[in-house]
């Protein structure tokens, strides 16, 4: 088993990112697209292709990564972060032509007090699946509005596609990727392995990364606990999944608590990410 806090091989991640589900956007990191995905639940059916991406924060994106993103069929952008951190890291939202970007932010301003962000950064720090948990649970309990708006998307849009990011695109990102392949009946393995392939996807900003958090007091004086921060274990995902299930009901259940969906919202919704797979015979 290779130290998931190591930095991977340059090459190796070379030719990981060059080929699918990555997707090349010039300027941004950790994209994918979250289609051709078999569901175990409806057989005969795979998630769309070129309907539902994640990626991590759009702010360094290039022309050329415009244009690049454009031909993905993608419409619309859904921002998972919050004002704090847009503000904080100074990466404000690209305006790109015909492209609507959306703030949808699963924290508010007053979930950062310096008091909150200290307890979360200590649960990151410690890289533990239960700290873990903790997080996600935060997340699941604050992103009522934020996943509403995507899922009301995808129900009311079924030929356009969007992209969804936080500032990594790997926690916030995670989770709603997870829900929406849950909806389609992807297995919970295949889940796992996605969340897992953002430590391939975030590989070439490693360095920006860790500058960043070294402004963190917290992370200043330890490298380990900056990187346990950005891990993305398969087992981690898996805990979500059983968390998911045993705390909320499962997604579809979460989608009509906390998101506001109908039984038939959600049938829609699934119906509008699926699509026959083709034979290869």
């Amino acid at each position: 088993m290779y130290n998931d806090l190591e930095p991977l091989d340059s090459a190796h991640v070379a030719q990981l990112l060059s080929r699918p589900p990555f997707v090349t956007i010039d300027g941004v990191i950790n994209v994918r697209d979250l289609g051709s995905y078999p569901s175990e639940t409806y057989p005969g059916q795979i998630t769309q292709p070129r309907l539902l991406y994640r990626s991590a924060e759009l702010a360094s994106i290039t022309e050329e990564g415009k244009q690049q993103l454009k031909a993905l069929n993608i419409a619309k952008v859904f921002d998972l972060r919050s004002d704090t951190e847009i503000r904080k890291y100074n990466t404000p939202q690209p305006e790109i032509e015909g492209v609507e970007i959306i703030h949808s932010p699963v924290f508010q301003t007053e979930d950062y007090s310096p008091e909150m962000m200290a307890k979360r950064y200590q649960l990151y720090a410690s890289g533990k699946t239960e700290a873990f948990m903790e997080l996600y649970s935060q997340i699941l309990d604050h992103a009522g509005p934020s996943f509403g708006a995507i899922l009301r998307h995808i129900r009311d849009n079924p030929t356009e596609g969007c992209l969804f990011h936080c500032t990594a695109g790997k926690d916030r990102t995670g989770i709603i990727a997870a829900i929406l392949l849950k909806l389609a009946g992807v297995n919970n393995t295949v889940i796992a392995e996605d969340y897992a392939l953002t430590r391939v996807g975030r590989e070439p900003a490693r360095e920006k990364i860790m500058a960043r958090l070294s402004k963190e007091p917290l992370f200043a004086s330890n490298n380990e606990a900056a990187l346990n921060m950005f891990t993305c274990r398969h087992e981690t995902m898996t805990a979500f999944l059983a968390l998911l299930e045993n705390k909320y009901g499962g997604a579809e259940q979460y989608s009509k608590s906390y998101l506001g969906l109908t039984d038939d919202d959600v049938r829609i919704i699934r119906n509008n990410i699926l699509t026959p797979s083709t034979s290869r015979l």
